[in-house]
């Protein structure tokens, strides 16, 4: 099975960035100790700073699966941070070419 790449793009409501950086903190560091977690990255656009990509790997679906029903996504994620959101996108890829 090839890992699965979570991209996500979140768009978030003005004067509400620290707080859901803040937020982040405790999500990455919940996120990377999850048995199917690779690495979980958090960008901030140069252009619009209220813009954040989210980049994360995990080794198969379950994993995937298992992060999206963990409690402190659930907690986090769902319960405070996508409400201070404006706008929310994700994306799973799965590499079909790049560097090895």
């Amino acid at each position: 099975m090839k890992p699965i790449h979570v991209f996500a793009k979140w768009t978030v409501k003005e004067g509400q960035l620290g707080v859901v950086l803040g937020l982040l903190e405790e999500v990455v560091e919940e996120s990377v100790a999850e048995e199917g977690n690779l690495f979980y990255t958090v960008h901030q656009s140069n252009a619009e700073p209220n813009t954040l990509v989210l980049y994360e790997g995990y080794k198969d679906e379950d994993s995937v699966a298992a992060h999206r029903e963990s409690e402190h996504f659930q907690r986090l994620v769902i319960g405070k941070i996508v409400p201070l959101l404006e706008g929310r996108e994700v994306i799973l890829a799965t590499r079909v070419m790049g560097l090895d």
